[in-house]
């Protein structure tokens, strides 16, 4: 870790040896801009670059490989509370763009012009004062190099593993290097790499899926993930229907990390508490004694960054411990008006939604993955959940669908696949006191959308899950 600056500004985080100091030194570039500008300005700045690559196949088949040079910059400007943001992205943000001071000023001029026509903002909680930021660094030199040739390699083996099947899928890396500054002195730079293989094999009815993905692109075994998507895939051949109802079942990581992206949406989430739309009751065993929930960059097992977009430590923090809830999460602006500290929960763009989880975690049981069927006298297997949608923010009921695999189980072994189901189930009510049965050991790392972040879960067998009625109605 390396933590140099000039006296009187504090940096605090790691990075790679030219990409860490091309970012910072073009944020502190914009800040000088500003300086220029208008001396009383707040100031904050973002700068993002790195690359994408992805290597879709279908049909058995590679039909598109694309890569792409990441580059953003990110200004947020306050002016006696009067706020605004301005961005650049592509080419004026790249390495060489960013050098034209003309650009910089240009984005400078219009963040202060639309600062000076914009309302005060009274929640304005000023900018993150100089913090150490941990020392998080999920990189692999490797992955950030990774070439077409190496991500084809797995597809092949993908592909090869179906043994005859539909195959189609993508595997995709990335590497970011991140650099912030603002005005009150707080300096950081991280960097990240994410790798991530997603397929699906798939017969005449019925469609397997499997995924992997984390750190490094060479822990990702194509032919493996692709026995598995085929193996689902015959397994679910001809399904069959089964009448709706209340059924225990076993959940693998895909369905267990949506319920986790929902808690933290709309239950962890410092706003959606303040404003009363949240199932959050500090203080309570609102969930099974089983559950323990982290938000934690710092975990060995994640990806992302140590910091937020406003320069604040990603702190772990635990939401659930022993099943009380017992922390929530929160930005700047939340913990000003809660009396709180921020626990590193900004996004970019997030303002009006609060503050959100990029890497939750859900604590490992002691039970072989393999072995949570067989506590199951009359239930479901469910491979993972999609359209996924909120009916109650309060109660965190949820209606979606299952996919990519269904089963029946009697007596501890499954018996036959069944077809897709609708579900309306409250997540909190599905991981209350006495619902969670079992808890596997093995985990699996699961991508979010959003800000190089996951979800590390393990497979749940609950007691019971509300299933409505079938796929279409």
């Amino acid at each position: 870790m390396t933590t140099t600056d000039r006296p009187g500004r504090q940096t605090a985080s790691r990075s790679g040896p030219a990409g860490g100091t091309d970012v910072l030194a073009t944020a502190e570039r914009i800040l000088a801009v500003v300086r220029d500008r208008s001396a009383d300005a707040e100031a904050e700045v973002t700068v993002r670059r790195g690359t994408e690559a992805l290597t879709r196949f279908a049909n058995g088949f590679i039909h598109q490989n694309v890569a792409e040079e990441v580059a953003t910059i990110r200004l947020r400007i306050a002016l006696d509370g009067h706020v605004a943001s301005a961005s650049l992205g592509g080419a004026a943000a790249s390495a060489d763009g960013a050098a034209d001071r003309t650009v910089l000023e240009r984005l400078v001029d219009g963040a202060i012009e639309a600062a000076r026509v914009r309302p005060p903002d009274p929640g304005w909680p000023g900018l993150t004062p100089p913090t150490p930021v941990p020392a998080v660094d999920h990189w692999d030199d490797a992955t950030a190099a990774a070439t077409p040739d190496e991500r084809a390699e797995r597809v092949a083996a993908f592909v090869a593993a179906g043994d005859g099947l539909e195959t189609a899928g993508y595997c995709s890396t990335s590497a970011v290097h991140v650099g912030f500054a603002n005005s009150a002195g707080q300096t950081c730079t991280g960097r990240s790499t994410v790798a991530e293989m997603h397929g699906i094999a798939r017969t005449g009815t019925s469609d397997g899926s499997a995924r992997d993905g984390g750190v490094a692109l060479a822990a990702i075994d194509g032919g493996a993930i692709g026995a598995l998507a085929a193996r689902k895939a015959r397994d679910g051949a001809e399904p069959t229907d089964l009448e709706p109802g209340r059924y225990p079942v076993v959940l693998e990581p895909d369905a267990v990390a949506d319920i986790l992206h929902f808690l933290g949406i709309y239950g962890f989430n410092g706003r959606a508490v303040e404003e009363g739309r949240s199932f959050v009751r500090l203080g309570e065993r609102q969930l099974d004694p089983s559950i323990e929930i982290r938000e934690d960059a710092s975990d060995p097992g994640t990806v992302g960054l140590g910091f937020d977009v406003e320069g604040t430590p990603k702190r772990p923090v635990e939401l659930v411990r022993s099943g009380v809830t017992s922390a929530i999460l929160h930005d700047r602006r939340t913990a000003a008006k809660a009396g709180a500290t921020s626990t590193g929960g900004a996004l970019p763009g997030a303002e009006s939604i609060g503050p959100l989880p990029t890497n939750l975690v859900l604590e490992a049981g002691r039970m072989p993955a393999a072995d949570l069927v067989a506590g199951l006298e009359r239930g479901l297997l469910v491979t993972s959940f999609w359209y996924t949608r909120i009916l109650d923010p309060r109660t965190l009921v949820v209606t979606g669908l299952t996919r990519n695999g269904v089963w029946l189980v009697e007596d501890g072994r499954v018996v036959r696949p069944v077809k897709n189901l609708r579900f309306t189930q409250s997540y909190v009510e599905a991981l209350a006191p006495g619902a969670v049965a079992a808890i596997s050991r093995e985990r699996s790392l699961v991508p979010d959308a959003w800000d190089d972040g996951a979800t590390l879960v393990p497979s749940l067998r609950l007691a019971a899950w509300n299933f409505t009625g079938g796929a279409r109605g």
